[in-house]
């Protein structure tokens, strides 16, 4: 695959109507290589997730490097790697590995981890296998990156002061609540219309939610070979009703009607939201106010039919560009990030559960917070999973036909059987146009 078509099968869209656009020299100002001596590695990341600007200036001094860091962009990723100037370390979601390892762009890292005495194979938490990837299936096969830390990402937060205004009883800590469940305690929480007070609940709208829904509900959404998808299958067409009816009620942020704050913390945090689906690392965020710590518990992720499972749909991490021109060198620095002083911070904040067992009791269990909500997250890992994703396009693609579409089924102008149809027309359109693409 030609790297100048990598931004086309990968957006969706919108993407495939600009790229050709866009990829004239976006990376003029970036350069990996050597400067006075020292390698300089460029790490395209978001925002601070490798660290503050002193903690890079940190890695600098142990590392002996000078690390550009810029910011996560598809677009200016596509025109670096066209123009011969690829950035020596990328952050992508796990879901993404089959992509990146289908089009030839990641590098291959068994031979990194097969010498590392800091990121051992033996060491890795199951779910690094999420970046793994034989040619066919997700899960084994050569390593293309490793997480940087994970959580089950449907674990529920929530607010005790809201559940004592509403005179409602807390969460179970070993029991989940199915979603009709999730549903009506999100209503009673949270004042539906347009001027409610609080959200009841946040829940995303998107292709991993439904595909964690279907599952659970005993259906699957692709097919064998991950080339299509299936929105009418019984399953499916549950998870999405039950998706437009919540974001029908205005209980929580939707494509349609989004948290005008942009994600969840600042509203969480404001009071203003009584349950989040964020999964365990979101306590990295509560430790960092006393007041909202005070309300805050944690609770298992809710399920839909008998099938209990609490996925991992992300494995957010860090991979390697095979055109990257310091690739030692960046290895050195992903060991830094991943199994060296950051990555202890992480699992000492809470910020995740980290993807090297050696570090699981590095946990935080100071606060009342933070032993209650180790304690459900010990029990969850019971019914962990990552769901597989397919080769041929990326997670954003799937998403951007959602956000195109799903708006009109919850303002009312599309029934959910239609819905269906049309994300199945226009997924299928473009994974195969990405099968296409593979050779």
């Amino acid at each position: 695959m030609s790297r100048r078509r990598f931004l086309t099968t990968s957006t969706g869209v919108a993407a495939a109507a600009t790229a050709g656009g866009l990829l004239s020299g976006c990376a003029g100002s970036v350069s990996s290589g050597d400067s006075g001596g020292k390698t300089t590695l460029t790490i395209m990341s978001s925002g601070t997730e490798l660290g503050t600007v002193a903690e890079i200036k940190q890695a600098e001094k142990t590392l002996g490097m000078t690390l550009k860091v810029v910011k996560y962009d598809l677009t200016r990723l596509t025109a670096m790697l066209t123009s011969g100037s690829a950035p020596d370390i990328v952050r992508a979601e796990g879901s993404d590995a089959p992509y990146l390892a289908s089009h030839s762009v990641a590098q291959d890292l068994d031979d990194y981890f097969a010498k590392s005495t800091v990121l051992k194979a033996a060491d890795l938490d199951p779910v690094n296998d999420i970046w793994r990837w034989d040619g066919k299936k997700q899960g084994s096969g050569p390593r293309y990156g490793m997480v940087k830390d994970f959580s089950q990402n449907y674990t529920l937060w929530y607010n005790t002061a809201l559940f004592d205004a509403a005179d409602e009883p807390y969460l179970s800590e070993t029991v989940p609540l199915t979603y009709d469940q999730l549903f009506d305690v999100g209503k009673r929480l949270g004042a539906s219309g347009k001027k409610s007070k609080a959200y009841g609940l946040s829940v995303g709208g998107t292709f991993e939610t439904f595909m964690i829904m279907t599952t659970q509900a005993g259906g699957q959404l692709f097919n064998d070979d991950y080339s299509e998808v299936d929105f009418t299958g019984a399953a499916a067409k549950s998870a999405l009703a039950w998706y437009i009816d919540v974001a029908k009620s205005r209980i929580t942020p939707s494509l349609a009607y989004p948290d005008p704050n942009g994600w969840d913390w600042p509203t969480f945090q404001a009071g203003r939201m009584a349950i989040t689906a964020q999964g365990y690392w979101f306590g990295g965020q509560i430790v960092t106010d006393e007041k909202i710590a005070a309300t805050a518990r944690f609770a298992p992720a809710p399920q839909l039919g008998s099938k209990r499972m609490s996925t991992c749909y992300t494995g957010t991490g860090l991979w390697m560009p095979k055109a990257g021109k310091n690739k030692d060198a960046a290895w050195q620095a992903m060991e830094y990030f991943l199994g060296g002083a950051p990555a202890k911070k992480r699992a000492e904040t809470g910020s995740g559960l980290p993807a090297l067992k050696s570090l699981r009791p590095l946990l935080p269990k100071t606060k009342g917070f933070q032993k209650e909500a180790y304690a459900v997250q010990s029990k969850e890992l019971e019914y962990f999973s990552v769901l597989p994703f397919t080769p041929y396009i990326r997670m954003d693609a799937m998403n951007a036909v959602i956000y195109q579409l799903t708006p009109g089924a919850i303002k009312g102008s599309t029934s959910v059987t239609k819905l269906a149809d049309q994300l199945n027309e226009g997924i299928n359109k473009q994974l195969a146009n990405g099968k296409k693409l593979i050779k």
